[in-house]
């Protein structure tokens, strides 16, 4: 056996795997009043989360930029759970074609939170994809070639698209501007980084002082 993979190495069974994702599930925050730091942020979105309620409509089309790691996932999974709506989720590298987009969203449930991670990814033809989906709810799908070729516009179910990007300038103007909210989020200070490792540490029952929080 090659020196890269010793015969002791840990082998990560699909049962393993899972455990791992319903751990890490399990130290997300589910609320907006879960999630440590932020504040002047989770401040504003509860407030928009609030109008849409009353309203009985989507939230408006969010874009969370910042660096990784930061909660921008956690945050687009609140905001569906506080909406009670269906979460759906891709990444920008994982759109390569029109036909991608246009298969996820006319799947979508009615008021469902769409969620692009990396959307800076997605090349420019593919931005514009989006633009008519966000604005009018509707995809324009070009059917055949040539000659032949025609228009059929697909009616989509109204959703909030959530976009996250590390790199907010590599997105072009006009799908920036079609955010109606967007958020930067901040580097955590040591008392909000020692308040999430208390908070994790309590989730898998582990004792924990201050000093190992702040470590």
């Amino acid at each position: 056996m090659s020196d890269d993979f010793p015969e002791d190495a840990p082998i990560m069974t699909p049962g393993a795997l899972a455990q791992e994702d319903e751990l890490d599930r399990s130290l997300r925050p589910q609320t907006l009043e879960d999630f440590i730091g932020q504040q002047a942020l989770c401040d504003q979105l509860a407030v928009s989360l609030e109008a849409a309620t009353a309203r009985e409509e989507p939230l408006d089309h969010v874009l969370l930029a910042g660096p990784p790691g930061l909660g921008k996932t956690s945050l687009a999974q609140i905001i569906a759970t506080e909406l009670g709506v269906p979460f759906v989720q891709t990444a920008g590298p994982a759109l390569e074609r029109k036909g991608d987009i246009a298969a996820l969203l006319t799947a979508l449930e009615p008021g469902s939170v769409f969620f692009v991670d990396e959307i800076h990814r997605l090349s420019r033809a593919l931005e514009e994809t989006f633009y008519p989906a966000m604005e009018d709810r509707r995809l324009p799908i070009t059917i055949g070639q040539g000659a032949g070729a025609r228009v059929v516009t697909l009616e989509l179910p109204a959703f909030t698209l959530i976009g996250a990007t590390t790199r907010a300038g590599l997105l072009s103007t006009p799908l920036r501007d079609r955010f109606g909210i967007q958020y930067r989020l901040e580097n955590y200070g040591p008392d909000e980084l020692a308040s999430i490792v208390r908070r994790s540490a309590a989730i898998l029952d582990v004792a924990l002082d201050d000093d190992g929080a702040l470590a």
